[in-house]
């Protein structure tokens, strides 16, 4: 993320919190600010489905794989700023936190919200995915040929 694509750091944030485990990112935000700023909900956190696409072999034609629940929150601060949080699942207070980051985010605490929030995140995220990673490769098979002496 570059500071001078804001629209592209927005993007990378709002992925980073959707993909984070509720209980992680309540905790994480409770530790970073106890009492939330002062806000007005400008949609009230709700559930919903959005439907997954995937593709076959991550090149065929792409295809609705299924649902998935999602809860949505947008917020505006005091000052005027406003944030948009979308989280899998049905957790509001997790929605609301996401809105709320996001908002602070983009009031110009942004390397506070990276320092305090977002980078353990994406650590975390990016540790999941080396594990799973590593899992799979112990799982490979290797294959050879004997050649027949003639």
């Amino acid at each position: 993320m570059s500071a001078q694509d804001p629209l592209e750091a927005r993007k990378a944030r709002l992925s980073t919190l959707a993909r984070a485990p509720a209980d992680r990112l309540l905790a994480l935000w409770r530790a970073h600010a106890p009492e939330p700023p002062a806000h007005r909900l400008l949609r009230a956190p709700e559930i919903g489905t959005v439907m997954v696409r995937g593709r076959a072999g991550a090149t065929g034609a792409p295809f609705n794989l299924g649902e998935m629940t999602v809860t949505r929150c947008s917020v505006r601060l005091a000052s005027g700023a406003v944030g948009h949080g979308h989280v899998q699942g049905r957790d509001k207070a997790a929605a609301l936190a996401a809105a709320l980051i996001d908002a602070l985010a983009e009031d110009g605490q942004g390397e506070a919200v990276e320092a305090a929030i977002l980078a353990p995140l994406r650590a975390e995220d990016a540790a999941r995915k080396a594990a799973r990673a590593a899992r799979a490769a112990a799982t490979k098979v290797e294959f050879f040929t004997m050649v027949r002496g003639e």
